[in-house]
């Protein structure tokens, strides 16, 4: 009977032993960095295949938060949590950097704003924004105070003094490129003014025409990839950024309807 106590006792005393060790092995594997990405609703095509693709290189997990560039900032800073940044355009980090959030940065491509209609544009519409003012023509532009498809109209409207024209006559204000892409669809509206690329996307090019503005009106706007100051990933996040501005990054966005990095900017 003693014997037998001994025996439990000592196997008892192994199996806890093993347990230990077991977990202590365990908690000293190094973990997998993950990336998690702010990305603006436009890029999203894009940064979806440059992400796949640097997944199976690197063998880490990338997760993209998309929405408009304003909230996308709010929610990183609020949280603390994430590793890169992605606005629609430039302004974001000018309007941002001397909060510390918004470290090293890299251009990944530009984009453009357009006068977007139905396909063959049935209402005769010209390159010039001047011509939303025409009193037959149902217009949606972007709110400036959600993203960057809104900031850069205004920009773009306020340089031909007719922004305040230009909401007050629209149907409402928007918050991203891709409702304004739905409302264009639905025929919601006869035109609105969004980022060109958007216009290229398969599902959208089937009902939507692009009307390309004068660079001197709509100036190419860089793509900068930024890392959060705060993330724990730097290396990879670094990594990430000389994938997606490498040949191949570019070569992907030049599919989805974008500039280059390599584009020369007046």
């Amino acid at each position: 009977m003693l014997n037998a106590l001994i025996r439990k006792a000592a196997w008892t005393w192994l199996l806890g032993s093993l347990t230990v060790f077991s977990n202590s092995a365990f908690s000293q594997q190094p973990t997998q960095p993950e990336l998690l990405i702010y990305c603006g609703i436009t890029m999203i095509r894009p940064m979806t295949e440059i992400a796949q693709a640097f997944e199976q290189k690197e063998k880490i997990k990338v997760t993209l938060s998309q929405g408009g560039s304003e909230d996308l900032y709010q929610s990183a800073k609020k949280s603390g949590q994430g590793d890169l940044y992605l606005p629609g355009e430039p302004t974001y980090r000018a309007k941002h950097l001397a909060e510390g959030l918004l470290g090293e940065v890299v251009t990944v491509g530009y984009n453009q704003m357009a006068i977007m209609t139905a396909k063959g544009n049935p209402k005769k519409l010209k390159n010039d924004p001047k011509d939303l003012l025409r009193e037959e023509v149902t217009v949606i532009i972007g709110d400036a105070a959600s993203g960057s498809v809104g900031q850069e109209t205004k920009r773009i409207l306020d340089s031909l003094g007719i922004y305040q024209q230009i909401v007050d006559k629209a149907l409402s204000l928007s918050s991203d490129s891709r409702s304004l892409n739905s409302a264009m669809k639905k025929g919601e509206a006869d035109a609105v003014m969004n980022w060109r690329a958007t216009g290229f996307f398969p599902d959208n090019a089937v009902a939507v025409e692009v009307i390309d503005l004068d660079p001197k009106v709509a100036k190419p706007q860089a793509l900068l990839l930024n890392v959060l100051t705060f993330s724990k990933n730097q290396d990879a996040a670094r990594r990430f950024m000389a994938h997606a501005a490498s040949e191949e990054g570019q070569a992907i966005f030049r599919k989805h309807g974008f500039l280059d990095n390599k584009t020369a900017v007046q």
